[in-house]
């Protein structure tokens, strides 16, 4: 597999079992809670491709990798 820029990573936080992000890279909204099960959050550490809707906006992240800070998407989130 290729080498993932880290302008296609974006921070999460886990609290337990819940994960949350900062803002939301779409719509910016701060503090949101994913709907991310454990059983997905762990796909994606495997390496498998997981795709995560977020609450607020409906956003869509295709998440690559997942690392113990980001996850590693296969679009640009942040500026170059």
């Amino acid at each position: 597999m290729d080498v993932i820029p880290f302008v296609n990573t974006w921070p999460y936080e886990r609290l337990f079992d819940d994960i949350y992000i900062q803002n939301c890279p779409f719509c910016h909204t701060d503090n949101v809670l994913t709907n991310m099960k454990k059983s997905e959050f762990k796909r994606a550490q495997e390496g498998i491709k997981t795709v995560l809707i977020l609450p607020c906006c409906n956003g869509k992240l295709t998440i690559l990798e997942v690392d113990q800070d980001y996850f590693w998407t296969d679009k640009q989130l942040r500026r170059g």
